[in-house]
């Protein structure tokens, strides 16, 4: 195994030719640690979990999905764009390259949802979703619908504090990441992704309840998150999935 590369806040790689452009938009970054022995059989074949300082993270992403499209065409404003709650964990592979892996990815829109289930073969399902900004907070909201289990659910409400200038070891590790590791050809493939680097806010997370990360298989959180960040969003493109030997499928 290779060792793994270097945490960085700019995308290692360029993606010329995108095979999604997408923006991010409204994250919300709440994040708890989690010893690495609990979470490694929940991860592909050919793939270990990523550490900071011998420790691994659960994270709970929400925001909003903005204007999805498909390889230079523009992004489509009503089916590609809409909330989005992500549970994921974090990955690094053979080659080195680190990654997240996503155990639910909860959106509002149906088709978007059944297009990455059969697609993509990532863990998409469909909910009643809602992200609304009053005053200096941001609420984030999901109902799961289909295919289940049913009544899984999030409510979060967060304050953005002040700008991150120089983001810690940790907070880059959490959100610097060019790549998700999924099982799209049997073994492990990584689809990788570039962006401008993330503007970031720390923020105080005013209330957090859901069920969503024990729905995805894991450890319920057993106290307060070690990190909450908050970024307004970059625009994101997509390159195409890459087998485990690093090739790009034709």
């Amino acid at each position: 195994m290779e060792k793994p590369a270097s945490v960085s806040p700019d995308a290692p790689d360029t993606v010329h030719v995108p095979l999604l452009t997408q923006q991010w938009l409204d994250l919300c970054f709440i994040h708890w640690a989690v010893e690495p022995d609990l979470v490694a059989g929940l991860l592909p074949r050919g793939t270990v979990p990523d550490t900071h300082e011998g420790v691994t993270y659960v994270g709970l992403v929400a925001f909003r999905m903005h204007r999805v499209g498909w390889l230079r065409m523009p992004g489509v404003p009503y089916l590609g764009s809409f909330p989005e709650t992500n549970v994921r964990l974090y990955s690094v592979d053979a080659h080195g390259r680190r990654g997240v892996v996503f155990r639910s990815m909860d959106a509002s829109r149906l088709i978007p949802v059944v297009m990455g289930r059969v697609g993509f073969r990532l863990p998409y399902l469909w909910s009643r979703m809602s992200v609304r900004a009053v005053g200096d907070t941001v609420t984030y909201t999901s109902s799961r619908r289909w295919p289940g289990p049913r009544g899984a659910y999030s409510r979060i409400t967060a304050r953005p504090g002040e700008r991150i200038v120089e983001p810690t070891g940790l907070e880059h590790f959490l959100t610097a990441r060019w790549g998700m590791h999924n099982a799209f050809f049997g073994g492990v493939g990584y689809l990788p992704n570039q962006h401008p680097r993330w503007p970031l806010y720390r923020a105080e997370l005013l209330s957090c309840e859901e069920n969503l990360i024990a729905a995805a298989g894991l450890p319920a959180p057993g106290g307060d998150p070690v990190s909450v960040l908050y970024s307004p969003g970059v625009p994101v493109r997509l390159g195409r999935p890459a087998r485990p030997a690093g090739i790009p499928t034709p």
